[in-house]
C-alpha cells in the first residue's frame, strides 16, 4: 500500500527573536501552549549575558515580601506587578527547582543556585526546550520585515553567515535586550526600525551604573580601586541613607550602592546638569557621638591619626573626606561632613559599561499582553521594555515574567491562523 503523506503541522508557528531569559522563557510557555516555535538569535549561542551575570554567582531573585519587591521597580511597579502574577519571586524559585536545580537564600535575603552558577542551569533549561520542540536558529540577526508594510506577523528577514533569509511566522515575540553589553549582543540596534513603523519609544540612558566625578589626579591615582565599606547613599542631606558598598574608580564612583540610586541621580543629571550624592561615612554613629569624638582634644597627633583613633576613620574613607573638605579645622562643618559628604556626579558612564539600560519600547506603546499597538500580532519582553531595576534579582525576575506574559498574548490572540512552512508570500530565503 502506498504510504499516506505526513499530515501538515496546523499549529500556531511563532517565532521568538532574542536568546535571552526573556526570550526563553517565552519560547517555553509557547511549547507548553501548544505553539510550533523558532528561536532566533544573532550571536552564536544563547543566554550570553546571563552566563556573564552568573559568573561571581547567579543572583535569580530576592526573598523579600512581594509588596516591597514590587516597589523596587519605581513609576513602573504597577505594570511589572501585573506581569509577576504569572511569575513571582517564589514561583520562579520552584520553577528553577524543577530544572534540578537547588537553590538557596543569602544573608542579604538575595536568592542564589547553590552551585552559584549560572552555566548548569542554562545548560539545563536548554535542554528541556529541545525536548519540548523548540527549534533554535543562531547567527540569524533579524532585519525586520520584507517590507515596512508587512511589518507584524508574516515574512520576517535575517542575515545569516548563508545570506539572507526569510521565515514565515504567525506571530511574533521580540525579546531583542537592551543597549547595555553590545558585545554579548544587546547593542540597541533594533529601535530605530521599530521607530521607523510607528512604535512610540525612549531614547537609551544607561542604568545600574557608576558616575564620573571630577577627582583630583592625586585622589585618582593613589585610590582608584579600593571599596568604601559600611557607609549610606541618599540624595538629600539630613535623608536616611542606604546602607552598602562602594568603590572609588578612577572617574568616580561605582557598586551596588550607588547602582541602586542610579535612576534618580541620572534623573538628576538630566534635569540640573549634575547630581549630589550624600555619602554618610559612619552610618552606624549618631550626630552626636562624631561631634563629641572629634571635639576630644587632639593634642600633638596628625589629623589622621585622631580620626582613627576616635572614629576608626581611614584609609580610603579620610582620603576622601580630604578630597571633598581639604580643611579639618572647622570642627562642626567636618563632623556635619563625615555625615554627610556632598560627591558630585558629573554624568553616567557610557551605556556599555552598564550593567543594564533603561528605555526602549514605551509601556503605553502595548496592550496589557505586551502586544505593540502599532504592530498587531507582534510582542515585546524584556529590557527592550522602558523599565528598570536595580540590582538583586529584580531585573531577572521581571524579565522572565514578562517572556511569560508576552507568550501568553500570542497564544491568546484572537484569529491567529496557522500559516504552513511553504506559505508563498514568505521564502524560506532569497
Amino acid at each position: 500500500m502506498p504510504s499516506s503523506p505526513a499530515p501538515a503541522d496546523s499549529r500556531r508557528r511563532v517565532a521568538v527573536i532574542g536568546g535571552g531569559p526573556a526570550g526563553l522563557m517565552a519560547a517555553e510557555t509557547l511549547a507548553l501552549g501548544g505553539a510550533r516555535v523558532d528561536l532566533y538569535d544573532a550571536m552564536p549561542s544563547v543566554g550570553r549575558k546571563f552566563l556573564l551575570a552568573g559568573r561571581g554567582g547567579l543572583n535569580l531573585t530576592h526573598s523579600e515580601p512581594l509588596a516591597d519587591f514590587i516597589g523596587r521597580f519605581g513609576a513602573r511597579a504597577p505594570q511589572v506587578a501585573a506581569w509577576l502574577q504569572t511569575l513571582d519571586p517564589q514561583a520562579l524559585r520552584e520553577w528553577t527547582h524543577a530544572l534540578g536545580v537547588e537553590t538557596f537564600i543569602g544573608t542579604s535575603g538575595r536568592v542564589f543556585p547553590r552551585e552559584m552558577k549560572a552555566a548548569p542551569m542554562l545548560r539545563a533549561w536548554l535542554s528541556r526546550l529541545r525536548a519540548q520542540g523548540v527549534r533554535l536558529h543562531m547567527r540569524h540577526r533579524w532585519l525586520g520585515w520584507r517590507e515596512p508594510a508587512q511589518a507584524g506577523p508574516g515574512c520576517l528577514r535575517f542575515a545569516t553567515p548563508q545570506g539572507e533569509q526569510e521565515h514565515a511566522a504567525d506571530a511574533v515575540i521580540l525579546a531583542l535586550g537592551g543597549a547595555s553589553w553590545a558585545r554579548l549582543g544587546s547593542d540597541g540596534s533594533w529601535l530605530a526600525p521599530l521607530q521607523a513603523l510607528g512604535v512610540d519609544s525612549v531614547p537609551f540612558a544607561p542604568a545600574n551604573c557608576g558616575f564620573d566625578v571630577d577627582w583630583s589626579p592625586h585622589f585618582a591615582t593613589r585610590q582608584a580601586g579600593l571599596p568604601l565599606k559600611s557607609v549610606a547613599l541618599s540624595l538629600a542631606e539630613g535623608q536616611p541613607g542606604r546602607r552598602g558598598e562602594c568603590m572609588v574608580s578612577a572617574t568616580g564612583i561605582e557598586g551596588s550602592l550607588v547602582y541602586a540610586l542610579s535612576a534618580p541621580l541620572r534623573e538628576q543629571i538630566r534635569q540640573q546638569g549634575q547630581a549630589i550624592a550624600w555619602l554618610d561615612l559612619l552610618p552606624d554613629w549618631s550626630a552626636d557621638r562624631v561631634w563629641q569624638a572629634l571635639h576630644h582634644p587632639r593634642g600633638a597627633r596628625s589629623w589622621s591619626s585622631h580620626l582613627q583613633s576616635r572614629l576608626s576613620l581611614k584609609g580610603v574613607k579620610t582620603a576622601l573626606l580630604r578630597e571633598c573638605l581639604p580643611a579639618f579645622e572647622d570642627l562642626d562643618l567636618l563632623a556635619r561632613r563625615i555625615k554627610a559628604l556632598p560627591i558630585i556626579l558629573r554624568r553616567p558612564r557610557p551605556i556599555d559599561e552598564a550593567i543594564s539600560s533603561a528605555g526602549g519600547v514605551r509601556l503605553e506603546a502595548l496592550t496589557d499582553a505586551l502586544e505593540l499597538r502599532a504592530l498587531p500580532g507582534v510582542f515585546c519582553a524584556g529590557e527592550m521594555l522602558d523599565w528598570e531595576a536595580p540590582t538583586g534579582g529584580y531585573l531577572l525576575t521581571a524579565c522572565l515574567a514578562s517572556g511569560r506574559v508576552a507568550a501568553g498574548g500570542a497564544l491568546a490572540r484572537d484569529g491567529l491562523a496557522a500559516q504552513s512552512d511553504d506559505a508563498p508570500a514568505c521564502g524560506k530565503s532569497q
